[in-house]
């Protein structure tokens, strides 16, 4: 009995210790960062971005390139990295432009405060415009993300 009191003491004892040692080498946690977007517009690509297709299925369509543009707000006092942008964009019937999804780009960097932001889309040429820019944010990391091998 008290043989395997001291074998069960010993066993906790050994994983405490691996347990402490090992957080010496284990990765951060990240957590993401939510970015206000505000004062969100598009204007046409400037020619040299403009020209482009869609594909879709293994067939190429005809589109129109345009710079989605803002204002981002970052109130974590952090430089926040790789921010995906999300948001809807409908064409002027009211139909999805970027067809089953909401990801429509990135920010590479958002320093803390307010600052101004730009994302390239293309949509299918056929989507009649104005163009409708609907429930924008952004979240993104305050450490650079990088692979883990």
């Amino acid at each position: 009995m008290l043989q395997s009191i001291r074998t069960y003491a010993i066993a906790i004892i050994i994983g405490c210790v691996f347990s402490l040692l090992t957080s010496f080498w284990s990765q951060p946690a990240l957590a993401l960062t939510n970015i206000d977007l505000f004062d969100i517009s598009y204007k046409d690509c400037p020619p040299e971005l403009a020209e482009g297709n869609v594909t879709s299925g293994g067939s190429s369509l005809p589109a129109d390139c345009y710079i989605i543009t803002g204002k981002a707000k970052n109130t974590s006092g952090k430089t926040v990295y790789d921010a995906d942008v999300f948001g809807r964009i409908l064409d002027a019937n009211n139909e999805p432009a970027l067809q089953n999804r909401s990801r429509v780009g990135s920010i590479a960097e958002v320093p803390p405060g307010v600052s101004d932001f730009e994302v390239r889309i293309t949509v299918p040429a056929n989507q009649p415009t104005p163009l409708k820019l609907k429930k924008f944010k952004a979240s993104g990391f305050t450490t650079k993300v990088s692979p883990i091998f």
